[in-house]
């Protein structure tokens, strides 16, 4: 189950010259996906201090999405290792349930001052438990 959910306007911008939005703007959608999953985890999010970068993504492009198209991104995490986590997200037509396009994500926690990777903290790991129900795999 998916419990963040924000919709996207698709901009002009946004198209290929077949008129479906680029595949590299779809991943745009997928960072906006998650930048919504971690404000509705951290009431405000510093980027000064941030300790999480993504390390790798996959994404499926499973159906056209176009310009009339009204859509949204669900994002979950799935799994938690002691210094990563994986995030599933998924592009949804609103007006047809369809699934558009899916990512898979992995996130890794990033010590800043030393450039290496790090444990993903225990207040993370709680706000992430506590916002999924408890259904992360461990």
């Amino acid at each position: 189950m998916y419990k963040s959910k924000i919709n996207i306007q698709i901009r002009i911008a946004d198209l290929d010259a077949m008129g479906h939005v680029n595949n590299g703007v779809i991943y745009s959608y997928f960072d906006i996906g998650r930048l919504h999953y971690f404000g509705l985890l951290e009431e405000d999010i510093h980027w000064e201090t941030f300790d999480k970068v993504v390390v790798h993504t996959a994404c499926d492009f499973k159906d056209s999405i176009l310009f009339q198209d009204d859509i949204r991104v669900e994002t979950r995490i799935s799994e938690m290792g002691n210094k990563s986590v994986k995030m599933q997200q998924q592009i949804i037509d609103n007006r047809t349930e369809k699934v558009k396009s899916t990512c898979f994500s992995v996130l890794s926690g990033f010590d800043r001052e030393n450039n290496t990777s790090k444990l993903i903290s225990p207040e993370f790991r709680e706000k992430v438990e506590r916002f999924e129900n408890n259904q992360i795999k461990k």
